[in-house]
């Protein structure tokens, strides 16, 4: 279960990375404003989700 895990953690990092180049590049380029925020607040939920992945894989491999 540990490894399953653990080869998450490269995807939810990369989603997060996605998600925040996406938002910045249409912020930048003066695309919609609501965009944006939405794009924004989707980081903070993959961010929350990496965390999360990221503690649970810890823990499963220090046991």
């Amino acid at each position: 279960m540990a490894i399953l895990f653990y080869n998450l953690v490269p995807f939810a990092i990369g989603a997060v990375g996605i998600v925040l180049v996406w938002g910045l590049f249409n912020m930048a380029r003066g695309g919609s404003p609501n965009l944006s925020q939405k794009l924004m607040r989707a980081r903070v939920l993959l961010q929350f989700g990496a965390i999360v992945i990221i503690m649970i894989t810890i823990w499963l491999m220090g046991r």
